[in-house]
C-alpha cells in the first residue's frame, strides 16, 4: 500500500519538468518580439525613398520654364556677306568654324533658298522617309531646302543661305529660319536682303 501513494509523488515529480519547458517558451516569447521591431525599422526607411521624389519633381519644373524662355528668347543673328553664288561656300565655311570650336554636328541645321546641298541631293535619291529619318536622329548635319524650314526641329545653330530662287522664298522662311534657330542663327547673303527681311520680320 505505501507504495501506492509514492507513485503519485512520481508524477509531481513529473509535472516539475513540465514548467521548465513552460520557462523555456517564455525565453521564446522575447525573441520574436525584438523580430519586429527590426522590420518595422525598414519601415521608417520606406519614406526615405519618397524624399528624393519631391526633388526629382522640382527639377522637372526648373526645366518646364527654361524651355519656353529659350524658345521666347531671340538667337543672336550673325550674317555674312555673300552673293547668291558664293553663299553656299560660305554657309560650308560657317558649318566647318561651328564645328572645329566645338559645336556638335547634330546641333547644326542648314537651309538654301536656291539649289540644294549636294548632300541633301544625295540623300533625297533614297527616299524622302530615309532623308527625314536622318534629320529625327540628329546624329549628324543636316541640310534642307528652306522652303521646308517648317517642317524642320529646332536646333541651336541654325544656318541660311541664300545662294538663289525666288526672293518669296528668303522672305517667308527666313523668319522661320529665326524661330528654328535655338541660340545662333548665321545669314549667307546679300545684307541688304537680309537686313530687309529681318526688319520686316522684327
Amino acid at each position: 500500500m505505501p507504495l501506492i501513494p509514492e507513485e503519485p509523488q512520481i508524477h509531481e515529480s513529473a509535472q516539475g519538468p513540465r514548467v521548465t519547458p513552460a520557462a523555456s517558451r517564455t525565453a521564446q516569447t522575447p525573441r520574436p518580439v525584438p523580430g519586429p521591431r527590426p522590420a518595422a525599422v525598414p519601415r521608417p526607411g520606406r519614406p526615405g525613398p519618397a524624399r528624393p521624389a519631391p526633388p526629382v519633381q522640382r527639377d522637372t519644373t526648373g526645366p518646364v520654364p527654361a524651355a519656353p524662355s529659350v524658345s521666347a528668347a531671340v538667337p543672336q543673328i550673325q550674317l555674312i556677306p555673300a552673293s547668291a553664288e558664293g553663299a553656299l561656300d560660305a554657309a560650308e565655311e560657317a558649318v566647318d568654324l561651328l564645328l572645329d570650336t566645338g559645336r556638335a554636328p547634330g546641333d547644326i541645321l542648314v537651309l538654301t533658298t536656291g539649289d540644294p546641298h549636294p548632300w541633301a541631293a544625295h540623300e533625297l535619291s533614297f527616299g524622302e522617309a530615309a532623308y527625314w529619318a536622318q534629320h529625327d536622329a540628329r546624329d549628324d548635319v543636316f541640310y534642307a531646302d528652306a522652303t521646308q524650314a517648317g517642317r524642320a526641329q529646332a536646333r541651336p545653330v541654325v544656318v541660311f543661305a541664300i545662294n538663289g530662287g525666288a526672293p518669296e522664298a528668303t522672305t517667308e522662311s527666313l523668319p522661320v529660319a529665326v524661330q528654328r534657330a535655338g541660340a545662333l542663327l548665321v545669314v549667307c547673303g546679300e545684307p541688304q536682303q537680309i537686313n530687309s527681311v529681318l526688319g520686316a520680320g522684327v
